[in-house]
């Protein structure tokens, strides 16, 4: 079945589980695009119309319930001989696998899982639906935590475990309730009973009844008293036990009236103030199932020869009369014996014979039974064992393990491990072939070629899997793929894989690796080309764009598209512009400054800062006279730029010239003189100390001496300036 396309919808993935009537598969409707459960009825019963009709009553039972622990019916068909009921498909494990695997759970998980199944039955039998196959296999546990109740109305085949009277009783033995045994009409209350062997399981970890056989079974519900579950398990609260007690009562009367009432008594058994409340009591007893002594019948009443007692029961008899008329009677018929003797001692003679050899065929035959007759042998528990050590268990017990055994997936029991057996609990005769269904560990997949996806995407996809986020990791390394590119995984597609634990790594593309933009401005042509290359950045001809400048020699990068310390990737195009050189019509003069130190031999500190065509505020390096020097300026002016050379010395504003495109052309421009301080006679004529206090900033010719520290603005220059020519 798995791959087949089942009503052009289902597309049958894997299957998941099965019982003697059907099996139940994984499947996707590709309809609705949904995961589903598709329960097949097995091939050996499509012919069966008993069997059909009882598949069919499933699909029609469960389909008219709607309640959040019952599983969901989609749908029901029929595909040439395959018939099928599409459902509910509940991602966790069936209430079995979890009892086997930790059984006895937590009181109160046991308690929340009991409640979650009567309100499911309560819904049922609301909706005049009877389940009547309630047992931890037909109880599927989420991963949410939620049960949810399976097998409405469905009839087992017969097995080991399962009791079936002309149709009428049909049902899972260890979980029968003793009217159910008997096979008399069940009602509502033989599930609550059902139920009750469910939480007693569960929180025990063991069923109330075993036997040898599934009749001796049924016959211990009718008859026998289960071990109390708190003998069992002493950590169970009187309060719980209450319930399963009451719920397990033979006598339905006696059990909960519905299962709403149930429902209540679960609700509230956890309280503090129910932990500890009495034992239940039940006094009233069933008599038609009280056992009763009966007086037998002997056998010497009915052939009595006692006189007295014939007497009394006959009357008084005439002694003597009676012994002469039996003497006559005897005497008679020994006459009449001797005659016949003779007529029949010769058949009599072949009649006894006859028996003899009857009798020597019949001793002959059952002592060759005894020689052949093998004894019983108590099958041992092997769920739980591996096949190794079932096997070995059960050939110590003379009897054979039926190969091939059945191998089911199991994502609660182990690779190898049993998870079930049949002839369970039960004497059988010794060289008998018992039946294993062995776990072959979680169902694998086959792990989907990712590489050169897109990681979103892959993450969707495997969750749709099974798989969590927390159970992939990605690597992401630079390389020129997409941002988010998958490269690599591991394990490799193809692998096989178990959903739960596998952990999948994959290499992902982070891009380019990116680093800082180098700095190309004011660098030769030549020199940033080798520096792009290195870097493995790309620049085509066409992306050098050439400029004249005023600023910039030629063959000088003047500026790049991208800017230094920028994050750029390998590979990356970059495109500068190149310096000429300066303009045709650009004009160069040598501007010529000479200064002498401020006192005569002492030295003084020239500073020199000068605006052209190339920049304002250019400041020369400061030189240190001891005499008179010419220090040169080159400056460079374009049509519409004007020149400044601003001088000072020791700290103080000395004097500032301007030079003119137009006076360079004429050359008519001359450079500027600055002389230091003379020596001043002692006594100085009269003018002349008039004309100094008149103007205190004068020096020793009459010129003023301006004293403007720092970088004066150019209107103080100009007034300065303006000052200076005025006298």
């Amino acid at each position: 079945m798995i791959g087949h396309d089942l009503a052009g919808r289902y597309e049958i993935i894997s299957r998941i589980g099965g019982g003697g009537m059907a099996l139940v598969y994984k499947a996707h409707d590709v309809l609705l695009n949904r995961k589903v459960a598709v329960k097949v009825l097995r091939q050996q019963f499509v012919h069966d119309e008993e069997f059909i009709r009882r598949f069919r009553r499933e699909g029609q039972s469960a389909a008219a319930l709607s309640h959040p622990n019952v599983v969901s019916i989609y749908d029901v068909g029929q595909e040439e001989d395959i018939h099928y009921i599409v459902m509910e498909y509940v991602e966790g494990h069936n209430l079995n696998e979890i009892i086997i695997e930790r059984a006895p759970l937590q009181i109160e998980e046991a308690v929340h899982i009991a409640q979650q199944i009567c309100e499911a039955l309560d819904h049922a039998h609301t909706n005049h639906i009877i389940h009547r196959d309630i047992k931890p296999h037909n109880i599927l546990i989420g991963n949410n935590g939620r049960a949810k109740v399976t097998d409405f109305g469905i009839a087992r085949a017969v097995t080991s475990s399962t009791i079936t009277h002309t149709g009428s009783v049909v049902g899972s033995v260890h979980y029968f309730s003793p009217e159910h045994a008997k096979g008399v009409n069940t009602g509502e209350k033989s599930d609550l009973y059902s139920l009750g062997i469910v939480l007693y399981q569960m929180l025990t970890g063991q069923l109330p009844f075993f036997g040898e056989s599934p009749i001796s079974i049924a016959l211990k519900h009718l008859q026998d008293d289960f071990v109390e579950p708190r003998v069992a398990n002493s950590h169970i609260p009187q309060s719980v036990e209450n319930i399963i007690l009451k719920s397990m009562r033979k006598n339905p009367d006696e059990r909960y009236l519905s299962a709403k009432k149930m429902i209540a008594d679960l609700e509230t058994c956890l309280q503090p103030q129910r932990l500890y409340e009495p034992k239940i009591v039940f006094n009233h007893v069933d008599e038609l199932q009280e056992t009763k002594i009966m007086p037998a019948i002997r056998s010497s009443q009915m052939f009595d020869t006692n006189p007295a007692r014939m007497q009394q029961a006959t009357g008084p008899i005439d002694q003597t009369t009676r012994f002469t008329e039996t003497m006559n009677t005897v005497q008679l018929e020994d006459n009449e014996l001797a005659k016949k003797t003779m007529n029949w001692k010769k058949p009599l003679i072949v009649v006894l014979v006859t028996l003899v050899f009857l009798a020597a065929l019949i001793w002959g035959f059952f002592k060759l039974l005894d020689t052949l007759q093998t004894d019983d042998v108590q099958v041992p528990y092997v769920v739980g064992k591996t096949e190794k050590e079932a096997r070995e268990a059960i050939a110590e017990k003379g009897l054979n393990v039926h190969d091939p055994v059945t191998y089911e997936p199991s994502k609660i029991v182990p690779l190898g491990v049993v998870m079930e057996q049949s002839k369970m609990s039960m004497k059988v005769k010794a060289g008998y072939f018992i039946e294993l269904t062995i776990s072959s560990g979680p169902e694998l997949k086959e792990l989907p070629n990712y590489v050169n996806g897109m990681k979103i995407a892959t993450i969707n996809a495997l969750v749709e899997l099974g798989i969590k986020e927390s159970q992939l990791e990605f690597i992401e390394v630079n390389d020129d793929s997409e941002v988010g590119t998958i490269l690599e995984q591991t394990p490799t597609p193809g692998s096989e894989i178990n959903p739960d634990d596998v952990k999948i790594t994959f290499t992902v593309s982070a891009g380019p690796e990116t680093f800082d933009m180098p700095t190309l401005e004011g660098k030769k042509l030549a020199d940033a080309k080798d520096i792009l290359k290195a870097y493995g950045l790309i620049l085509e001809e066409g992306n050098i764009k050439y400029e004249a400048s005023y600023l910039f020699e030629k063959d000088e990068v003047i500026s790049q598209d991208i800017m230094p310390n920028e994050k750029v990737v390998k590979g990356s195009k970059v495109s500068i512009v190149v310096s000429t050189g300066q303009p045709k019509d650009a004009k160069t003069y040598q501007f010529n400054v000479r200064i002498s130190p401020a006192n005569s031999g002492v030295a003084s500190e020239v500073e020199i800062q000068y605006s052209d065509a190339r920049g304002e505020n250019v400041e020369l390096a400061p030189i240190t006279i001891t005499s008179t020097v010419d220090i040169p300026v080159t400056l460079v002016l374009d049509p519409d730029t004007v020149a400044v050379v601003s001088v000072t010395r020791d700290g103080t504003f000395m004097d500032i010239k301007e030079i003119r495109y137009s006076d360079i052309k004429k050359g008519s421009t001359t450079g500027l003189e600055i002389p230091g301080n003379e020596i001043v006679p002692t006594e100085a004529p009269a003018d002349t100390e008039t004309n100094t206090n008149a103007n205190p900033n004068s020096n020793s010719n009459g010129k003023p001496e301006h004293k403007t520290e720092g970088n004066d603005n150019n209107e103080q220059i100009e007034q300065s300036t303006e000052a200076w020519s005025e006298e």
